[in-house]
């Protein structure tokens, strides 16, 4: 319940200032950075405001989650077209600096904060979710679904996060075909 005169929740003026900043200091300087003390040193917005908002790094982190693109490519309901196009935007994805970097700090912050763990699944299950879709109407049972899913994502982000190289396309839409000849 908030005070009388406290508005809910940030500004979005505020909130953009906050969560720009949050994103910049943690790719450049990982998610420990993200103290409300740090924060208000780089937004000059108020310290109570960001620790009634963000009072740890774990609620910026759930935040900017919240506010993540979360770009699928439009489902046709053909898997192999889909599983390439979702192959597609995921190498493009971890690409990008932001997705890349995001993921490297979300990883690194779960490793020393367990309750970043549950962060760490839910932006890893929103980079699953078009290769769940799209093999969904396979009518292959969920556990080989998720194998099929973990077969062709997982190399990609290997590659990206613990290789530092560009996810390997070729090789990931070689496992599509590969993942859907044999389940036919």
């Amino acid at each position: 319940m908030t005070q009388p005169g406290r508005p809910a929740g940030p500004t979005s003026e505020t909130e953009t200032v906050v969560l720009t900043a949050a994103l910049d200091l943690l790719l450049t300087e990982g998610a420990g950075a993200l103290s409300p003390q740090r924060l208000h040193v780089v937004t000059g917005v108020s310290r109570s405001t960001i620790y009634r908002h963000w009072p740890a790094p774990r609620d910026v982190l759930a935040a900017l989650i919240e506010i993540a693109p979360r770009p699928g490519p439009a489902l046709t309901g053909v898997p192999r077209a889909d599983l390439h196009a979702a192959v597609d935007a995921l190498c493009d994805r971890l690409r990008d600096k932001p997705v890349s970097g995001f993921l490297h700090a979300i990883v690194a912050a779960a490793a020393w904060d367990s309750a970043m763990a549950e962060l760490r699944h839910r932006y890893v299950d929103d980079l699953l979710a078009p290769f769940r879709a799209a093999l969904a109407p396979t009518g292959l049972a969920v556990a080989a679904r998720e194998d099929a899913v973990s077969e062709i994502v997982s190399p990609l982000l290997l590659d990206a996060l613990l290789l530092d190289r560009q996810p390997a396309r070729t090789r990931a839409h070689n496992t599509v075909d590969r993942v859907l000849d044999e389940a036919s």
